[in-house]
């Protein structure tokens, strides 16, 4: 897997429209923000949200399940879940667009 797999895979991801026929879950959705920013931030570097940042706890603990994946590995990880979401959707038009962008 490739850096411009990770890249395009991420433009997908952050193009998706709220609205669209592929709709990640919200446990895909924290898998996503936890496998990017181990590809590009690497193990968590900031302490735990407060109590009340409910978003920013599950944030927080989605990137820190990812802790001592080596970018490479988050980066081929992420592309991977990418693609597993997609599949899910194969018969839509836009999911078969985007898998054949992404493994080009």
């Amino acid at each position: 897997m490739s850096a411009a797999n990770f890249e395009k895979a991420v433009a997908v991801v952050q193009g998706m429209p709220k609205d669209g026929p592929v709709q990640p879950t919200q446990a895909e959705q924290l898998k996503f923000y936890g496998l990017y920013k181990q590809a590009n931030v690497g193990d968590v570097n900031t302490s735990r949200p407060g109590m009340m940042d409910f978003t920013g706890k599950a944030k927080w603990d989605a990137w820190k399940k990812e802790e001592g994946k080596s970018q490479e590995d988050a980066k081929k990880d992420y592309v991977e879940a990418l693609l597993a979401v997609l599949n899910n959707h194969a018969d839509d038009e836009q999911a078969q667009a985007w898998i054949k962008e992404i493994t080009a």
